[in-house]
């Protein structure tokens, strides 16, 4: 409940006044140039600031026949107004030093002046001021709203920032650019509140007390030369905003000299200080805001605040982009919910585990199955529920997504009077210390319902890991026996809009070899960074759909596909008929989740047929020889001689420890894949106990008996849940 209010307060803040919003940044982008401008017309004098009030004077005193002010701007610059020996007046900036005129005061651009207008008053003038403070109002608002949503996003304040886990672009860089600019926004904020503030006269008045001058008292003696001051050569130029010399030179007319704290009065004649008003707290504020608001005087404050208004059109995009993905991901339906033998609801923050949810219900309907989606707080008594599937992710200490934190509530309330199965899929990251602890909550509620009987063990994945969701679908078909069709089509996957040319560097000929398969190297004509595991996506005509295969890189950097011919096979066809110098339209898709640990004891490769081809790669790419063993499943040992010599280079250059075949029709007795994990389970469960990390790549076949033997030696060697090396990382699977 606190997290909806704080998402909501966010979001409507947004929503009401987010035109306003993007005025205001949009000109204030356009402002933050204008100190940028000034700053670079070479105003400035390096080392002014330094210099005393009495060097600066002496030289103005010698050069001009009367000085009547010296004003000490926000940019830095020095401008005076004085009357020549010839009676002509002039005011400009000059080089402290030597009382030069380097330069006339600067008149603001229109551009700048046009900018200024609308920023501060939308040209509406008081109803524009009131609007424009509003806004920065409502803009503080959002920020603070945003830092708590992020706080419990992340967890609490220790994790503030901590690492973010990216499951879509526009929420991430929302997240990491919101932590990124969260000082300079806030100081935007404020200041521009403050201001308003002031504008409309709602802070305390600055009442500056008048300085308390006796004229009868003023000292004519000792009378001393300016330079000669004390206090004209204790103060600095960095001090000082304005002086206003004497008109006469009478005792009564002193020298008035206003600095960042405070306004003194000096006696011409003496050089005594015979008066001080130190400035309110609210024109200090006031000034200091409008420095900070304005970015007066530094390029970089500068470029920070307009930085800063990049953000904020930033975040405004995102926001929506967001808001409207959440709304489009609303879920659909065939069935309706007292007809439906299968529920599946689910608890998503972002809605990214819908699409998990989205692909089950469509692959049950397809086998015939009456499925209900809704979200978890749908909940109600369904007539004909026969099957509970709860897919939810976790969101800030343990709490539940929003479309969830009804769901506990209403299942005490209306508990389901039939017999039911149910099962619990928990979405997560392991970067966060409550990983998947709603989906445990959720398990443990379900189990203590008398009417319910679990199907299959609670099941966790980390970081929407696609491999793992089929491994539990492939769990949970089998103990049903719904005979789903698999493999499920891969959200993650996008079609890709750009195109890359790769041509056929060498290529092998599927006719020659036993099984119909053959290896092709390819080479971007493009630099394109790829590494072994990423996938590689073929386009053999306009028409056809897309075809990933897993790639390895060479040491020439060429990319090395192991391919096997179908008969029928569009793709595989198109590939065979390459010839070398041939070119082949495609792109790279990153596959960070299938790359050779850069860290580990030990790595233990699985494959079947094909599936070697990332293998072959990775193993050049092992040049720390970390200890490695590669088993390999096949028809004959006539299916080696294709790779025979990446292998036998890879064993005797020590990239390779161990290379253990599985022929299924070499011999009478069928050698499968799985019986060689059977055989070495000592191996596998010494590689997952002492942190080593298993891959597998082939067919869903293969990998479905694969994590079969898996979950056994585990058992057997009483190590943790398959699962639990999964999220860490230590299982590693890219099968089709």
């Amino acid at each position: 409940m606190t997290l909806s209010i704080w998402r909501y307060s966010h979001l409507m803040l947004a929503v009401s006044s987010f035109i306003f919003i993007t005025l205001a940044t949009v000109t204030g982008l356009i402002l933050a140039f204008e100190p940028i401008d000034n700053q670079l017309k070479g105003y400035h004098i390096d080392g002014a600031d330094n210099l005393s009030l009495a060097t600066t004077l002496h030289p103005l005193k010698e050069k001009y026949a009367e000085i009547l002010s010296l004003e000490v701007d926000g940019n830095g610059f020095i401008s005076v107004s004085v009357i020549d020996e010839e009676g002509n007046m002039g005011d400009f900036y000059i080089n402290p030093f030597t009382g030069e005129k380097i330069g006339d005061l600067i008149e603001k651009p229109a551009l700048f002046e046009f900018a200024t207008s609308l920023h501060r008053s939308l040209f509406l003038k008081s109803t524009g001021r009131l609007l424009v403070g509003l806004c920065a109002f409502f803009l503080l608002l959002i920020t603070v709203t945003g830092i708590i949503l992020i706080i419990k996003r992340q967890q609490g304040i220790r994790n503030f920032f901590a690492s973010i886990i990216k499951e879509d672009f526009y929420q991430y860089y929302h997240v990491y650019l919101g932590r990124l600019t969260l000082v300079p926004i806030l100081v935007i904020t404020l200041t521009g509140t403050y201001l308003s503030l002031e504008r409309f006269s709602l802070l305390p008045e600055a009442v500056m007390a008048a300085p308390e001058v006796d004229i009868d008292q003023l000292a004519e003696t000792p009378e001393i030369a300016y330079r000669d001051f004390p206090i004209f050569q204790s103060i600095k130029l960095e001090e000082v905003r304005s002086v206003e010399f004497p008109f006469s030179p009478f005792v009564e007319d002193l020298y008035t000299i206003s600095l960042k704290t405070k306004e003194i009065n000096v006696n011409q004649l003496t050089g005594e200080v015979v008066a001080s008003s130190p400035y309110p707290l609210v024109t200090i504020f006031s000034n200091l805001s409008l420095s900070l608001h304005t970015g007066q005087g530094s390029i970089w404050w500068s470029t920070v605040l307009g930085l800063s208004c990049l953000g904020i059109l930033f975040f405004i995009f995102s926001g929506f982009k967001m808001t409207f993905k959440r709304r489009k991901s609303r879920l659909k339906n065939t069935f309706s919910k007292n007809n439906s033998e299968y529920i599946i609801l689910v608890g998503s923050e972002t809605g990214s585990t819908i699409q998990f949810a989205g692909q089950l219900q469509q692959k049950l309907i397809e086998t015939g199955k009456s499925v209900y989606l809704a979200e978890m707080n749908s909940f109600s008594a369904f007539a004909k529920m026969k099957h509970l599937i709860v897919f939810t992710a976790t969101y800030g200490q343990g709490e539940p997504p929003a479309n969830a934190r009804k769901f506990l509530s209403l299942f005490r309330q209306y508990p389901p009077q039939q017999p039911f199965h149910f099962s619990v899929v928990g979405f997560g990251s392991l970067a966060y210390p409550d990983f998947c602890q709603f989906a445990k909550d959720v398990n443990a509620a379900l189990a203590d319902c008398p009417q319910a009987q679990q199907q299959v063990p609670l099941f966790t994945i980390n970081n929407r890991s696609w491999e793992s969701f089929v491994q539990w679908v492939t769990t949970w078909n089998d103990s049903i026996q719904a005979a789903l069709p698999l493999p499920l089509k891969k959200p993650a996957v996008k079609p890709v809009k750009k195109k890359l040319t790769f041509k056929v560097v060498d290529k092998t000929l599927a006719h020659e070899n036993p099984d119909d398969t053959f290896l092709i190297k390819l080479q971007s004509t493009k630099r394109k960074k790829y590494i072994s595991g990423d996938l590689l996506a073929i386009y053999p005509s306009k028409e056809d759909h897309e075809r990933l295969y897993s790639v390895a890189v060479t040491r020439e950097k060429h990319i090395l596909l192991s391919i096997k011919r179908h008969e029928m096979g569009i793709c595989s066809n198109y590939l065979n008929s390459l010839v070398p110098g041939d070119c082949v339209p495609g792109n790279i898709v990153k596959n960070p989740d299938f790359y050779f640990p850069k860290k580990g004891k030990r790595v233990i490769l699985i494959s079947t047929g094909t599936g070697i081809a990332p293998f072959l790669g990775m193993l050049e790419q092992n040049q720390n020889k970390v200890e490695t063993h590669l088993f390999w499943g096949a028809r004959t040992a006539q299916s080696f001689d294709l790779h025979a010599k990446l292998i036998n280079s890879a064993m005797s250059e020590g990239t390779l420890t161990r290379f253990i075949p599985a022929y299924s029709r070499q011999d009478v007795s069928k050698v499968y894949v799985q019986h060689l994990i059977e055989r070495e389970s000592q191996l596998m469960a010494k590689t997952l106990r002492e942190k080593g990390v298993i891959m597998i790549c082939g067919s869903v076949a293969m990998q479905k008996a694969v994590i079969s033997q898996l979950e056994q030696i585990v058992h057997a060697h009483h190590l943790k849940p398959l699962s639990y090396y999964q999220n860490k990382k230590q299982l590693r699977m890219d099968c089709y």
